[in-house]
Parts: C-alpha cells; sequence; structure tokens
C-alpha cells in the first residue's frame, strides 16, 4: 500500500543509487519500486530511472531524478537519534566516508547533499534537562563539536 504521506526527494540522476546506499546503512530502511520513464523528458531519456520508492528508518520516501535544477539544502534534513557513541560513528562515518562531509553540532551532509543529524539521546535529554546550568553546558560543549562525542557530553553533564 502506498503511503498517504511519502517525502519527495530531487536527485540529479542519482536517486536510485542513494536509495540503495541509505538502505544499506540505515536499519528498517529498503528500496521499493523504480520507474523508469516511459519517455524522454527534461533532466533524462526513455529508460533511465525516473522515480524510487524507498524507506528510511521506516519513513516512505521517493526519490526523483529531477535533474540539475534543484539542489539539497540545511532547510531539510533527517534527524536520527543514536542509542551509542558506536551507533553514532557508524552511521557519521558511513555518510561521511562516502563521499560526504561534516559540519557542525552533528550534522552532516551526504554525497547528493542531503542533510542529516547524527544526534545522540543523552545530547537531546541534556539540552533539554530542567536545570539551565546542565542543558547549558551540554549546549557549550556541542557547539565545539562536529561528529558528536558522547563521552564530553557526559563530562559536561557532570560539571
Amino acid at each position: 500500500m502506498v503511503s498517504k504521506n511519502t517525502i519527495c526527494l530531487w536527485f540529479d540522476g542519482a536517486a536510485l543509487e542513494a536509495a540503495q546506499f541509505y538502505a544499506a546503512v540505515f536499519p528498517d530502511s529498503a528500496v521499493g519500486a523504480v520507474m523508469r520513464a516511459p519517455g524522454d523528458y527534461p533532466a533524462g531519456k526513455q529508460g533511465n530511472v525516473l522515480t524510487v520508492t524507498f524507506k528510511v528508518m521506516g519513513i516512505p520516501c521517493l526519490g526523483l531524478n529531477g535533474g540539475p535544477a534543484f539542489r539539497h539544502s540545511e532547510a531539510f534534513s533527517f534527524q536520527v537519534a543514536t542509542d551509542d557513541q558506536a551507533e553514532t560513528d557508524r552511521l557519521w562515518n558511513a555518510i561521511v566516508q562516502n563521499g560526504g562531509q561534516e559540519s557542525e553540532c552533528g550534522w552532516c551532509k551526504d554525497r547528493w547533499g542531503l542533510s542529516w543529524q547524527i544526534t545522540p539521546r543523552v545530547l537531546t535529554a541534556a539540552i533539554i534537562d530542567p536545570d539551565p546550568a546542565v542543558a547549558k553546558r551540554a549546549f557549550e560543549a556541542m557547539m565545539k563539536m562536529k561528529k558528536i562525542d558522547i563521552a564530553t557530553i557526559e563530562a559536561a553533564l557532570r560539571g
């Protein structure tokens, strides 16, 4: 059954490659139907992959090979809650080491320009801690990081 709400992500010819990468890296992810263009279109030719359905961590997505007209930006990102440093490292490294790039405060971009926030649950809990001093220490520690280091966040929590 097709989901009532699906995220459509625009790619410049790499929708299937991106979907396959996400399915290999993220749990509860899979590639679904691949639709090839029944005729020529502005960004491609008949027979090219036009769309691909896929899931990223259970979220239904449609990759559209629409051409170079639009690029991804930080205005949209997937935020992934991680349980420990090993999971944080695995996901961050998979994205960055596959042609992606690091950013600040747990953000990175994949090689197709899509932004990801790899956010340990301990950081989220710390930033919303009811004690403003604890939240501030965690926030200040995070602001100095690219990939989140849970041990540093936990040290900041202890003061």
